[in-house]
């Protein structure tokens, strides 16, 4: 019963899905939650691929989503892992950490509980 045996684990690969961690999802779930209560996001989807883990919110669960909060861990050493991008597939914003990625986010946020 003492004995633990290891899993066996492929030394130097990469891992092969890309996951958020449970601060980052929390992160992202609480504006979703708050953009839901808000009245303007109403579905959500989540894609864990190879290269990158996925965030998509929709208006609608027809439409193509608003926002995609993506992590790309392999862009980690150069523009930041974390991705913000719009309806339309532009970068809306790159970095290294996920709280200034979404930000402008936030600051819809505001506009639409001010109104």
């Amino acid at each position: 019963m003492g004995t633990v045996t290891p899993f066996p684990a492929a030394a130097g690969r990469a891992p092969g899905q890309v996951g958020f961690e449970r601060a980052e999802l929390t992160r992202i779930l609480d504006l979703y939650g708050r953009m839901v209560a808000a009245g303007h996001w109403r579905d959500y989807a989540i894609d864990l691929g190879r290269d990158a883990a996925v965030f998509a919110a929709f208006r609608r669960a027809t439409e193509r989503p608003e926002f995609r909060i993506e992590k790309r861990p392999a862009l980690r050493a150069r523009q930041g892992m974390w991705a913000l991008i719009g309806e339309a597939g532009a970068v809306l914003k790159r970095g290294h950490d996920l709280a200034p990625v979404l930000a402008p986010v936030e600051r819809r946020l505001l506009k639409l509980v001010a109104e």
